[in-house]
């Protein structure tokens, strides 16, 4: 049975260890998009090391909204991605 390019492709970037970066890279970037433009605009840095987001935010009230929920946002933005990205959420100032 013949593979479609998306099965190849996907496990072209399985086998060859990329599919993590990329699936990194994309929750990054819908970052805004999943949680609104006044959460970017207050969102200064986002990266993700070792399976944790950190995300930097310039307000302490947001920051403690952010923190209460970073469950739900860590299930949420996998999904969005379609992948088990990260496992964890850290809110810094």
């Amino acid at each position: 049975m013949a593979k479609s390019i998306t099965e190849i492709l996907s496990s072209f970037l399985h086998e060859s260890g990329l599919e993590q970066p990329i699936l990194e890279d994309r929750l990054v970037a819908i970052w805004p998009e999943m949680m609104g433009l006044q959460v970017a605009k207050l969102t200064s840095k986002i990266e993700i090391r070792d399976g944790v987001l950190f995300v930097h935010i310039r307000s302490a009230a947001l920051r403690q909204q952010l923190f209460e929920c970073r469950f739900q946002l860590v299930q949420r933005l996998n999904q969005a991605v379609n992948g088990n990205v990260i496992r964890d959420i850290r809110i810094l100032g």
